[in-house]
């Protein structure tokens, strides 16, 4: 599929029934969302996506938020005019502009997305922000990658694992993208004000806690944020899944997932 930009964007579409749109998060090129086809494609036509510069989709310069709008668009086009999204992590935050910006979403469902929230978490970001942009700007991917780690939660021992396996290499092709889920993100907190015009019903999930390789962030970080979307965003329904994993185990998220859209 071609972007309105020229971009080519791949994805992959199984089943049938109303349609829902995979939106990834950060460093994800629709690997983590992939295992959700099959156990959603019984009851719905589900598109999973590579997002610009990520897998074999392309990337035109200057990145801006508004290409991954007509990204989207294209992809609602390609399956009838409407679609109902699920964005997990910074996926989330995109899923959520793009209703803002009044594209064809029929509902929308957000899990952990990772606004920050109060001064300390703010000005952590900022300042994530400031050596992210440094790093990919010299072409130190390597250190944006570990950047990225830190800032969700990760250890110097998480972090030196990850870069000794074979993991590693795939996430250097991606890390560029880091900016743009950055961008996704903002200034840090919750968009309110835009949060405020979605009139898409909409279903912002956690889980019960932290996973492991995410120690190092405030236990309530998904679930501060989770509840501001949800105090914001009009209707919304706060859902709190017990899983303590950031990538949630397609048996378990599949059926609230399929609950929510066939509502």
């Amino acid at each position: 599929m071609i972007s309105r930009d020229g971009t080519p964007i791949v994805y992959e579409r199984a089943g049938s029934g109303p349609a829902v749109i995979l939106v990834g998060g950060g460093l994800d090129d629709g690997s983590e969302n992939a295992p959700l086809v099959p156990e959603l494609a019984e009851d719905f036509t589900i598109v999973n996506y590579s997002r610009r510069g990520r897998g074999k989709s392309g990337d035109t310069s200057p990145y801006a938020l508004e290409r991954e709008f007509e990204d989207l668009a294209a992809l609602i086009a390609a399956v009838g005019g409407s679609a109902h999204l699920f964005g997990a992590s910074s996926g989330g935050a995109l899923a959520l502009e793009a209703a803002a910006a009044g594209l064809p979403i029929g509902r929308i469902a957000v899990y952990d997305v990772p606004y920050s929230i109060g001064d300390d978490a703010v000005q952590t970001w900022q300042d994530y922000l400031t050596r992210l942009r440094a790093a990919l700007g010299d072409g130190r991917r390597e250190e944006a990658l570990s950047l990225f780690m830190r800032l969700a939660g990760s250890s110097d021992d998480d972090i030196a694992a990850a870069s000794a396996s074979p993991m590693w290499p795939p996430l250097l092709d991606l890390a560029p993208t880091l900016a743009y889920d950055a961008v996704c993100l903002g200034d840090g907190p919750p968009p309110v004000t835009r949060l405020a015009t979605i009139t898409q019903p909409t279903l912002v999930a956690t889980g019960a806690g932290l996973a492991s390789h995410m120690a190092g962030l405030r236990v309530d970080f998904f679930g501060q944020a989770a509840d501001v979307i949800t105090s914001h965003v009009p209707g919304a329904e706060r859902l709190v899944i017990d899983v303590y994993e950031h990538v949630v185990d397609p048996k378990v998220l599949a059926p609230v997932l399929t609950r929510f859209f066939l509502a």
